[in-house]
Order: structure tokens, then C-alpha cells, then sequence
């Protein structure tokens, strides 16, 4: 499960989306957000759906790699649906045995829930597959910039959280390595009750921690030894520029988003 999380990793390429500057994309995502939690009219989903994939293929990214990022959530979706499904008590009554209920509502409910759970994390995810995390930081650096007026640290804060997202693939590949290790020593990690599974993960769980706090400790020095002192003063290779490219990538967000506002309201 660890080498099919996506989160955090960069696939180089030279497609259109690629190429989009990063401040666009990161609003351009914000505006997806938005728009997969407006629907819920499965012909708007899948209206969504369809503007994922095309985005995907116009990427060039394989869309092996939506699936992927869907494969961690294996147990998170059916556990999702089974909750909305008996906790919503609303709308027709279609079962009612001892203690269990099922309403038309609460299949509705469940079905969207996951489906737009897993939209989300499918679409999402071509943000950091098709932008670097320099690019990343940069962008949410620009976007942070007018909070600077009230002592915002937008540039701290930027670069903690694409160190976040960056090291998120350093982790995962640690974690596989320990697992592995542990499993030629004879370590079980799949036998007994949900308490033993829990207690055998400690092996993994130990150095992994003792590894991070050691991977942010040189980091911390590498910075220091390079005389960081934080964004004041910063002068960057690379100046974001707006394209002609991400105004049409505005205009295509704002058609799909009007779309789903008049599906939803007046079809």
C-alpha cells in the first residue's frame, strides 16, 4: 500500500499543465474543491469525473496513477459509506430489521460521500504530479504575499508546507525499507486481533520517527550552513510569470463551474 500513495510526488513533463504557473494551478484547484462539493446530481459528477480525466490525459500523466491514488483509501470509501448509510434517517424508508434502518436518503448520502471523496483525492493529486516543490513554494508564497501587511510569515509558511508535501515520498520509501527489514527478521505483521497488529507495527513505527527527527535535524543544519535566514531579502531564478495559457485555464474552470451551477439549478 505505501508505494501506491501518490501525495508528494513529482513527475517530470513538459505538457500544458505542466507548464501552468503554479499560482494558477493552486487556485484552479481551490476552484475544483469548490465545484466537487456543489454537486450532487450524478450527470454533474460525472461531468467532473470527465474534466479529471481529460485534465490527466492533457497532462500526460498515465491514469494508472488516479487509481493509485485511490488505493490507500481501500478500507477509508466502504467505511464511509457504511456510517453515512445507517446515520442519516431522512427520506423514504426502504429496510427496517432489529436495529438497522436503511433509508433512501442514506444510500443517497454514502454514494456521494465517497464518490466525491474519492474525486477529490484523484483530482488533487495532479498538483503535486505536475508541479515541483519549488514551483509549489513559490506559488503559495505570491498567493500569501498581501497577508505580509500583518506580519503574515508567508514564506515560512510556504516552505513548511512544501517540505511537508516533498518529504511525504522520503517517508513513505523509508517506511517500505523498515517494513521489509522487519519482515526478514520474522516480524508478523498481519496475525491476530486489531491490538497485536498495532502493538507489531511499533518495530516500523520507532525508527521511522528516530529517521524523521534525524532527516529535519541535518536538514535544519544544511539550511543554516547556507545562510537561511527566512524569505526577507530572497531573490529567486526563476520570476513567476502569468501565460496566455492560464487564462485559458481560467476561462475552462469558470465554463465547468458555471456548468455545474446551471445543471444543478436549472436542468
Amino acid at each position: 500500500m505505501l508505494n501506491n500513495i501518490t501525495l508528494g510526488q513529482y513527475l517530470p513533463g513538459n505538457s500544458v499543465v505542466h507548464r501552468l504557473d503554479p499560482r494558477t494551478k493552486i487556485l484552479l484547484m481551490i476552484a475544483y474543491v469548490v465545484a466537487v462539493f456543489l454537486v450532487d446530481r450524478i450527470e454533474v459528477f460525472a461531468l467532473i469525473i470527465g474534466f479529471t480525466v481529460l485534465t490527466t490525459l492533457l497532462s500526460g500523466i498515465h491514469l494508472s496513477y488516479l487509481v493509485k491514488a485511490l488505493k490507500p483509501m481501500k478500507f477509508l470509501l466502504p467505511l464511509m459509506f457504511i456510517m453515512n448509510l445507517f446515520l442519516v434517517k431522512t427520506g423514504e424508508l426502504l429496510v427496517e430489521w432489529w436495529i438497522i434502518t436503511i433509508y433512501k436518503d442514506g444510500i443517497k448520502n454514502a454514494f456521494f460521500i465517497v464518490l466525491r471523496l474519492a474525486t477529490l483525492v484523484a483530482g488533487t493529486s495532479l498538483l503535486t504530479l505536475t508541479t515541483t516543490p519549488i514551483s509549489l513554494t513559490d506559488g503559495l508564497e505570491r498567493l500569501f504575499t498581501p497577508l505580509k501587511v500583518i506580519k503574515f510569515p508567508a514564506h515560512e509558511l510556504a516552505m513548511m508546507m512544501t517540505i511537508a508535501l516533498r518529504f511525504i515520498p522520503t517517508l513513505i520509501e523509508e517506511a517500505d525499507k523498515i517494513t521489509k527489514a522487519q519482515l526478514a527478521r520474522g516480524a508478523d505483521f498481519e496475525s491476530g486481533n486489531i491490538f497485536r497488529r498495532a502493538k507489531a507495527m511499533l518495530p516500523i513505527l520507532i525508527p521511522l520517527f528516530v529517521n524523521s527527527f534525524r532527516r529535519a535535524d541535518e536538514l535544519a543544519m544544511a539550511m543554516e550552513s547556507r545562510c537561511y535566514h527566512g524569505g526577507e531579502g530572497r531573490t529567486r531564478m526563476r520570476v513567476l510569470k502569468l501565460k496566455l495559457n492560464d487564462l485559458y485555464a481560467t476561462f475552462v474552470m469558470a465554463a465547468l463551474i458555471a456548468a455545474v451551477v446551471v445543471i444543478q439549478k436549472f436542468i
